[in-house]
């Protein structure tokens, strides 16, 4: 049985806030297995929010965390700084990135082990795309949840997703969560 044929019908949609229309209710889902791509972004808690609801208790959440690879240029290499400076800050920068992923990943399983959801979690560090793509290759899901780009003109860092070739190399359905403060504007 696919994932499609176990959606139930879930609750009428309600108005969402300033007067955007309505999205659609989440529905119940039970799935053998998802996967969810989430960094702690807003966007990103977007797609955690619509898993954890949609999930029924018992189902199987695979979390992914993915440390972009722009960070690996940061190495505090500015003029003034000399050799020994620069370890210590590199040292420093990747013990930063362990706390803020562990803490990020604690943080999701508390939410899922409070809705009765089996949780596992891995973070890898690279290519946005490859990274997911690796991972989904190297489980069985029934569908991947990630969320959408923030909005043009919010600030912030911006990874880049490649989504031609995370649309052609998936062979389970990727769910898009909307950013919560996307425009609805047709």
């Amino acid at each position: 049985m696919g994932l499609l044929d176990r959606i139930k019908t879930g609750p009428v949609p309600q108005p969402a806030p300033g007067g955007c229309p309505p999205r659609p209710a989440p529905l119940p889902i039970v799935a053998g297995g998802v996967l969810l791509a989430s960094h702690g972004s807003e966007g990103a808690r977007a797609a955690e929010d619509a898993v954890l609801a949609t999930l029924a208790a018992g189902a199987r959440l695979h979390h992914l965390l993915i440390v972009p690879e722009f960070w690996q240029h940061m190495s505090g290499d500015g003029w003034r700084i000399n050799a020994s400076t620069e370890n210590i800050f590199c040292d420093y920068l990747e013990d930063q990135i362990e706390r803020e992923t562990m803490a990020e990943l604690r943080r999701v399983h508390g939410l899922a082990k409070a809705r009765g959801i089996s949780y596992s979690a891995a973070s890898r560090f690279g290519p946005l795309a490859a990274s997911l793509i690796d991972e989904a290759n190297a489980g069985r899901f029934d569908a991947i949840v990630m969320g959408a780009p923030r909005p043009r003109r919010m600030q912030g860092l911006r990874s880049r997703m490649d989504m031609p070739a995370l649309l052609r190399s998936l062979r389970v359905p990727l769910i898009v969560v909307p950013h919560p403060r996307a425009s609805h504007a047709a």
